[in-house]
């Protein structure tokens, strides 16, 4: 089964554009990041950069809207996630508990299952071409799984 961590740091919504964790802290995240590694578990990993420096794309009536960050309705952004491949959700969580509290201050890490291709099994599908299918599989595989 892979999983999605995502952090959630706390005040992440208004960090300045280019903020960065102090060194300690990255330190401690990489220390983490590498058993991940070790253990065989780890898929993928980003650290993002603040929301200050993002956009968002909304779409309504058909046509986009651009929103250059920071957002203020914001309450909740991701930080950073990691992808990882464990048996159950109960490792999932198990992993989690390990993390090292961020930026020594207040976080959340979400963990959301990722949907496989035989969840969707029962589901109708229409006709694809199979090259079609490969190919799209294999774009959108991750850079750790090639």
């Amino acid at each position: 089964m892979r999983f999605i961590m995502l952090m959630l740091p706390k005040g992440y919504e208004k960090a300045a554009p280019g903020a960065m964790p102090d060194a300690k802290a990255v330190a401690a995240m990489m220390k983490y990041n590498e058993s991940l590694q070790n253990a065989g578990v780890l898929l993928a990993l980003d650290g993002l950069h603040p929301p200050s420096m993002g956009a968002r794309v909304s779409f309504s009536g058909g046509k986009p809207k651009v929103t250059n960050g920071p957002f203020t309705e914001a309450k909740e952004v991701v930080g950073g996630y990691w992808m990882i491949q464990v048996k159950s959700k109960e490792e999932a969580i198990e992993w989690v508990k390990r993390c090292p509290n961020p930026l020594d201050g207040e976080a959340e890490i979400e963990i959301r299952q990722v949907f496989e291709p035989e969840d969707f099994s029962s589901v109708p599908q229409p006709e694809l071409d199979a090259e079609a299918a490969e190919k799209f599989t294999e774009e959108t595989r991750s850079p750790v799984e090639k």
